[in-house]
């Protein structure tokens, strides 16, 4: 298989020290560092898979899984990290051997003595609070080694507020608690350390490493890069428009942005340089693209997959809200790249052979075609089969996808056997697309199991990725042997054993690749632990309306900042559970206060979207860092010149909050979808014109203050629209039985309500209330919300709050008054705005064209 050119030894003991470990010792523990890493993807796989319920062996529950994976990422903390910047990197010193093997004890305490713990819940043992204690103190070390101090830091800021509750200021004190009920709460229960976020890391998140970390030890990375730039690479910056685009590729196969960078800057880093990128704007690119990689579904960062837990919806939910985002932001940053080359009057690379215009219309269109031709019968061609065929569907669609990665291998053997191409930064020319194209299809067939998996069969991610996996490691075993026997060099034999040892290296290498997230999603559990143990989430309320003056655009850019600052030093992991632990209630909470209803989905991908910028954020961006080393540039200028760049993606979180079409929601038909792709994606490529001082020629400054309201106005056309017709119409709460009869099955009922909470304080909030679909009559219905109403003097009361009905969750409590049934007023579509809007900038483009023509002539 071909493979990029190896990067520099300075990026690469970054990535070996922020990714998977910098020690590589020789010998026997050389050899532990190799076989304790398969044993943990073995132990994942294993989990994961039918085969314990088919045997009936090795059952394990949620909390003892999530015991063992945190054994194994603790072990290989202390023996993969060294301790200090001086310590041996080629032997484990007996020291961390000691301490590798006591927190392995502690972090598998709970499996150990799983029935014992059970039986005296709440009343430990001496030893129970020693083992918590230790395994607590070596959790923070080995996340000081795998992250740094910063995680460390905030989990021990944590520890101390736990026990220094009664010596705090007022507004965040509390009672305290005592070692023994916080240890037995943070590390002997799976409310604090084996919580949501470790069962995350278990469940979902070290299979999709695992996948990547095949995918691209089959050679999918390479491949992925080598297609962006034999379609890109001839354009204006066109190593720079390739890079967007493979990092964006990349991101299906590495969720770490420092990989992403140094798997594809490598060579498109010196490629930019050498049309006329300078060091520091290369570096850039790359650094943007990359951290973008982890926003692109169908496999994102690894704080996606807690979203599945914290919000309570399914991975596609989450997908699919995720999608358009992710997409304007890419199709932006191309076009930021190539105003960049359009103000430097850059040229791409020469290609082998020049296309005619018609061969390049229907190659770009063919292309295009085809990927939705192959998304449309992934979708519908499974989900017919699956009606037809019923259970013998997927054993018959099993057998077409044998049979379609047989004929893949046999196109990509015949383009091996006629030599290939190299893709490296020597690269004088861009190579032909349809040969690159065909030599590495069969890279798309465990990414169609993977989508065919979350989407149509409906699995959860961790099934979904443990079968995508399974046909890879089928791809990694046979790939090599099938492609010398169709056609390509080489001895089947050989290549037979290169597939196996690509299978166990990629074991090995993805495992390793999670010891940080292992160790970090533990750590930031803690933070969690200490959240729910003292109560201050309910004091984050108050303090941040008081910050914020109940300002709901302050609140975010209080988010925001609290995202970007702990980001500078915590894995994205970890920083979007420690902020969304906070923010996330409280953000939904002064929203409701203030009457706008914001899901708890726009929340948490607010907070996901900082998390990642956070990489590239100056000072400390290790993704910038490594860009840098291979930029040869100064790494500050280039975090701070990609942060820039990443400024199209930081608006993103504030404008899909206000209009959540942007997240696929309250999207009633396929006109009014295509109407929200284009205006969203004419917005950013707008605001990346304002941005970059440059349309068709230099803006002058009072067309860039145009193009940033015009911005605005594409985004939320609802803002201008609502100046002029109110978008909602209220009516008193007496009239609520009316209302609700009238509404359509699916709909929900918006509600002004108030009264006091449990500490006596008098609340107003506007909630949304969902009804039961089978539901028919006005008392029904109202029931099914969990509410029962008595009118009371022209006032609505709230008599009784069915327990776990929507009515409780949304807060609200007897003898409340619902003061206000909300009711969207009937008025003309706001996207009525985008007429103008365009006018105005069809005008502005008109007259930007004839300057730039004016000084071309000029010149």
């Amino acid at each position: 298989m071909t493979q990029t050119n190896s990067p520099s030894q300075d990026v690469q003991d970054m990535v070996a020290q922020a990714d998977t470990g910098a020690r590589n010792p020789r010998g026997l523990p050389g050899k532990i560092l190799w076989f304790v890493p398969l044993c943990w993807s073995l132990f994942q796989l294993w989990y994961a898979s039918p085969l314990p319920f088919i045997f009936d062996f090795g059952v394990l529950n949620d909390t003892q899984a999530r015991s063992i994976h945190l054994m194994f990422a603790i072990f290989l903390a202390f023996t993969a990290y060294p301790a200090l910047a001086r310590s041996p990197r080629d032997r484990i010193p007996p020291l961390d051997w000691v301490l590798a093997l006591a927190g392995s004890f502690s972090a598998a305490y709970i499996y150990l003595f799983y029935e014992a713990l059970a039986g005296r819940s709440g009343a430990p043992t001496t030893f129970d609070i020693v083992a918590a204690v230790s395994g607590m103190v070596l959790l923070l070390e080995a996340t000081r080694r795998a992250l740094g101090p910063p995680l460390m830091v905030v989990a021990a800021v944590f520890l101390l507020y736990t026990f220094g509750g009664p010596h705090m200021p007022d507004v965040i004190a509390h009672k305290g608690a005592s070692l023994n009920k916080a240890m037995s709460h943070l590390w002997l229960t799976t409310e604090g350390v084996f919580g949501v976020a470790l069962g995350v890391s278990t469940s979902f998140v070290f299979l999709f490493v695992l996948f990547g970390a095949m995918l691209e030890r089959a050679g999918a990375g390479a491949y992925f890069i080598k297609v962006a730039f034999s379609l890109l690479g001839h354009m204006r910056g066109g190593p720079a428009k390739a890079a967007v685009v493979a990092s964006g590729l990349s991101g299906l196969v590495s969720g770490s942005s420092i990989a992403n960078v140094v798997t594809t800057g490598t060579f498109t880093i010196p490629l930019m340089k050498r049309v006329g990128f300078p060091g520091t704007k290369a570096g850039a690119v790359e650094v943007a693209a990359s951290t973008n990689g982890q926003l692109t579904p169908p496999i994102m960062g690894a704080a996606a997959f807690l979203m599945v837990e914290y919000v309570g919806i399914s991975y596609v939910e989450v997908i699919k809200a995720a999608l358009l985002p992710a997409l304007i932001s890419y199709i932006a940053l191309l076009y930021i790249v190539h105003l960049e080359a359009c103000k430097a009057g850059m040229t791409g690379l020469p290609r082998r052979h020049n296309p005619t215009l018609v061969q390049s219309l229907l190659s770009f269109t063919g292309t295009i075609l085809g990927l939705c031709v192959i998304s449309a019968a992934v979708y519908y061609g499974v989900g017919w089969t699956k009606d037809v065929f019923g259970a013998a569907a997927t054993p018959i669609v099993t057998v077409a996808l044998l049979l379609a990665y047989i004929g893949l291998v046999r196109i990509s053997a015949k383009y091996q056997a006629e030599g290939g191409i190299e893709i490296d930064a020597e690269l004088n020319e861009v190579p032909d697309p349809g040969p690159t194209i065909k030599s590495g299809l069969h890279f798309l067939l465990p990414i169609v199991v993977l989508v065919w998996c979350l989407t149509v069969e409906r699995f959860s991610p961790g099934l979904s990725a443990f079968w995508a996996t399974v046909f890879m490691i089928f791809i990694l075993i046979t790939q090599r042997p099938l492609m010398v026997l169709m056609g390509a060099k080489g001895d089947v034999s050989d290549q037979a054993k290169a597939g196996f040892v690509d299978l166990l290296e990629s074991l090995v290498s993805g495992a390793r690749n999670m010891i940080g997230i292992g160790v970090a999603t533990a750590a930031a559990g803690t933070v969690v632990g200490v959240v729910t143990l003292t109560g201050i989430g309910l004091v984050m309320t108050d303090f941040v309306e008081f910050i914020s003056g109940g300002s709901i655009i302050l609140m975010l850019l209080f988010t925001a900042v609290i995202s970007l600052i702990l980001g500078m030093g915590l894995p994205t992991t970890a920083n979007y559970i420690v902020v969304s632990t906070l923010m996330a209630p409280v953000i939904v909470t002064l929203g409701a206060a203030h009457g706008l209803i914001i899901p708890l989905i726009a929340v948490h991908l607010f907070v996901f979207y900082f998390g990642i910028l956070a990489d590239d954020t100056p000072p400390v961006g290790l993704a910038a860092f490594a860009a840098a080393a291979i930029a040869k540039s100064d790494p500050i200028r280039t975090g701070i010149q990609g942060f820039t760049y990443d400024i199209r993606t930081a608006i993103l979180p504030f404008m899909f909050v206000f209009n959540t079409q942007l997240l696929m929601m309250g999207i009633d038909s396929w006109w009014h979808l295509l109407l929200t792709i284009f205006s969203a994606t004419l917005a950013m490529l707008i605001f990346s014109a304002a941005t970059q001082g440059w349309w068709f020629t230099r803006n002058k400054w009072w067309e860039t203050v145009l193009l940033l309201v015009l911005t605005f106005s594409f985004f939320r056309p609802g803002f201008w629209w609502d100046q002029l017709y109110p978008a909602k119409v209220l009516h008193p709460g007496t009239e609520i039985a009316q209302i609700t009869e009238k509404l359509d099955v699916g709909k929900s009922i918006e509600l002004q309500v108030a009264g006091e909470n449990l500490e006596g304080d008098y609340r107003s909030k506007t909630v949304r209330l969902p009804f039961d679909d089978r539901a028919t009559t006005a008392e029904e219905r109202i029931s099914s919300m969990g509410l029962m109403l008595t009118e009371n003097s022209g006032r609505m009361i709230v008599d009784m709050v069915e327990f776990g009905s929507p009515a409780e969750a949304a807060g609200i409590d007897f003898d409340w008054e619902i003061r206000s049934v909300v009711v969207d007023a009937d008025r003309p579509m706001k996207e009525w705005v985008f007429v103008p809007a365009l006018l105005i900038l069809i005008a502005m483009g008109v007259n930007q064209r004839r300057r730039a023509k004016k000084q071309e002539i000029s010149a």
